[in-house]
């Protein structure tokens, strides 16, 4: 055997068909490259590589003319050095349009690649906070991997990134740059500090010098100018947190070591970043020789997870444009946390920022997950929905949701068809999205959820290429077809 035509004609029945659900070959996987070819084929249900020829590098086993390839880490590591298209990217820096779209169960990339090969963004595919890690059992190795394979398999040159998310700790970020994390997402609300105002200390005389008595207009014309009162205020709030950014970004950024961007998130607060407190942060860190590729400003309303904008259309709107503004001053792009299905600002966010942001939306793939199983197994479904009832107010002490449990319907007054409609409502998808820790951990639950999942892996890549176009077109993204 020395060719996929034979490797194929091995996998057929007698019958000259392909048992699609066991066996055959991912043809946007084919790569003939020097001295060797390989692809991913499914051989007894598993995803294996598969390749043949004098000088394969990839670690496997001899088969009849071929070898099969588990899809390991080092197998993964290999395929990025072979085919760097497999590897993350700093895509924040390099690609005008950003998605984080994460993937909290290894099986989302199918249905992601099916729409940013059609549409002008760029996906960061692998994208986990430590919270997310610790709640999955999953390490941002495998994450990577997993993605690297993906992309392989379904034959995506684009770009992708993968996202060290709402990182706190320095370890944590040297941790997450060391397996291979293309960008780090920096989380300051450790640092970010509530104040009096009646009883702030004076800025330094060295950031007194840089801001009193002066006016700073922006790339739209628009001028900011700082009293005095506003900048003890904002130099007390940011000074500690622009201090720790400067420390992260020269042990772990200045030296160019790792190929790698850096966002600053200032978005985990009570209340929304006025413009003068974003371009304090911009300019500060601009002084102090940080290069960053995005800011998460704390926006006006509300950003919950997995339901659309909370608060004033028009107000939102309007305090956008300047904090568009201040991004283009200082030449970076914004970012947009918790960005999952907010469809009612998305034409503002598309239309002011041209379509040049970083929007974040993985949250919402594993309500896609779980509509699929209210969708295929009811009574699975009802099941996790009881059990996501008791454990809610626990869920509740990692994330900031304001759903009412208590207007969720009572899953055994549903019919079987009506459960999916669940995932239209906004009280029952916060009810899930922030019990998946407790759900994927559950020792009858989650055999049972893979089992599904593995069986109508098609059913799920359609609902994901179906919400996430839906992002984009609301988002104004250009269809490149």
């Amino acid at each position: 055997m020395n060719n996929i035509t034979a490797f194929v004609a091995k996998l057929r029945r007698n019958d000259g068909a392909v048992n699609a659900g066991y066996y055959g070959v991912y043809e946007k996987s084919v790569r003939s490259m020097d001295g060797y070819t390989v692809f991913m084929a499914k051989v007894d249900g598993a995803d294996k590589l598969c390749a043949f020829g004098e000088k394969i590098p990839f670690v496997g086993i001899a088969r009849d003319g071929y070898v099969e390839c588990e899809l390991t880490h080092e197998n993964a590591q290999i395929l990025r050095r072979e085919l760097p298209f497999c590897a993350p990217q700093p895509v924040l820096s390099q690609h005008k349009c950003t998605f984080g779209v994460g993937d909290r169960l290894g099986r989302a990339a199918p249905g992601h690649l099916r729409v940013f090969e059609k549409y002008a963004a760029t996906p960061v595919l692998a994208q986990q906070s430590m919270r997310e890690l610790t709640l999955t059992g999953r390490t941002y190795s495998t994450i990577i991997d997993t993605a690297s394979f993906y992309v392989f398999r379904e034959g995506y040159e684009g770009g992708f990134g993968a996202d060290g998310d709402h990182l706190k700790h320095m370890g944590d970020i040297g941790a997450a740059l060391e397996d291979g994390c293309s960008m780090i997402t920096l989380d300051l609300s450790e640092h970010i500090h509530s104040v009096d105002e009646s009883a702030v200390e004076e800025a330094s005389a060295e950031v007194k010098a840089r801001y009193l008595g002066k006016t700073f207009t922006l790339a739209d014309g628009t001028v900011l100018e700082f009293s005095a009162k506003e900048l003890n205020t904002i130099s007390a709030i940011y000074t500690e947190a622009m201090d720790f950014t400067k420390n992260v970004y020269d042990v772990y950024f200045a030296d160019g070591k790792y190929a790698a961007d850096l966002e600053v998130s200032i978005d985990e607060t009570s209340v929304s970043t006025t413009p003068l407190q974003h371009f304090f942060v911009a300019n500060e860190l601009t002084v102090r020789a940080v290069r960053f590729a995005t800011i998460a400003p704390r926006f006006s309303g509300e950003f919950q997870k997995g339901i659309d904008y909370i608060g004033d259309l028009d107000v939102f709107t309007e305090e956008l444009k300047v904090h568009q503004a201040i991004a283009e001053t200082f030449g970076y792009k914004l970012s947009v946390h918790s960005g999952s299905d907010k469809f009612s600002v998305f034409p503002a966010i598309g239309e002011i920022t041209g379509g040049h942001f970083h929007i974040k939306t993985s949250g919402t793939n594993w309500l896609e997950a779980m509509r699929l199983v209210a969708m295929q197994q009811p009574a699975l479904y009802r099941n996790i929905h009881k059990y996501a009832l008791t454990v809610f107010e626990k869920a509740k002490a990692y994330y900031h949701v304001t759903a009412n449990v208590a207007a969720v319907p009572d899953v055994d007054t549903l019919r079987d068809e009506e459960l999916p409609k669940l995932f239209d409502m906004a009280d029952s998808r916060q009810l899930i999205h922030i019990t998946y820790g407790f759900i994927l951990s559950h020792p009858i639950f989650r055999p049972a959820l893979d089992t599904l999942w593995d069986k109508e892996h098609g059913w799920y890549a359609a609902l994901l290429k179906d919400l996430l176009t839906k992002h984009m077109e609301c988002l104004q993204i250009p269809y490149i077809g």
